[in-house]
C-alpha cells in the first residue's frame, strides 16, 4: 500500500540521456560508473541510487531519464555528468519487491493508487510528453551484495503538487 513521505532535498550527481526501451540499459550501466568515479576519490554514495523519470514522451517510446548517486557534496566527474538536487516535498512512495521487470507493474499501480486517491502529481503535460519534477525509480538493493534480482527492493516514489 502507498504512503505519502516527507522527503528533504537530495543533492546527487547524475547522467541524462533521452532513449527508448533500447536505451534504458545504458543509462543504468551509469550508476556504476558514477559509483567507480567516486570510490576513486575514496568516496561513498550519500544513500541509494535513483532513476529520474524528466520526460515521458507523448509516443510512448522515448523516456528523458536519469541516472542519479546521492552525494554530501558537489563534485566534478566531467563533461558527461553533472551535479543538481532532488526537490524535498510530499511523495507518494510504494516499495516494489522482486526484479526490475515487475517495475512496470508496479508504477502502473502506484499511479492508479493515486488516481483512486485524489492525488495531484508534480508534473505538466506539453506538446512532448509528461514532464515530472521528481519522479523516482531508488534502487536500495545493491547487486553485488544480493545477485538474484528477485530479492531485489525498488522504491518508487512521485513528488506531489502543492
Amino acid at each position: 500500500m502507498p504512503t505519502i513521505v516527507d522527503r528533504n532535498e537530495q543533492r546527487y550527481v547524475g547522467y541524462r540521456a533521452t532513449v527508448g526501451p533500447d536505451g534504458m540499459a545504458e543509462v543504468a550501466h551509469r550508476i556504476a560508473a558514477i559509483i567507480g568515479a567516486l570510490a576513486q576519490r575514496g568516496l561513498e554514495p550519500a544513500c541509494a541510487p535513483f532513476f529520474r523519470y524528466l520526460v515521458l514522451g507523448t509516443d510512448r517510446e522515448t523516456v528523458t531519464v536519469e541516472a542519479g548517486v546521492p552525494v554530501k557534496e558537489p563534485l566534478d566527474l566531467g563533461d558527461e555528468y553533472f551535479n543538481d538536487v532532488l526537490p524535498a516535498g510530499k511523495y507518494a512512495q510504494a516499495t516494489h519487491h522482486g526484479a526490475p521487470s515487475g517495475l512496470f507493474a508496479a508504477t502502473a499501480d502506484l499511479l492508479a493508487w493515486g488516481e483512486k486517491e485524489g492525488v495531484r502529481w508534480d508534473r505538466t503535460v506539453e506538446a512532448d510528453g509528461e514532464h515530472w519534477a521528481a519522479r523516482l525509480e531508488i534502487y536500495r538493493t545493491n547487486p553485488q551484495f544480493e545477485p538474484d534480482a528477485n530479492n531485489w527492493d525498488t522504491d518508487l516514489c512521485f513528488r506531489l503538487a502543492g
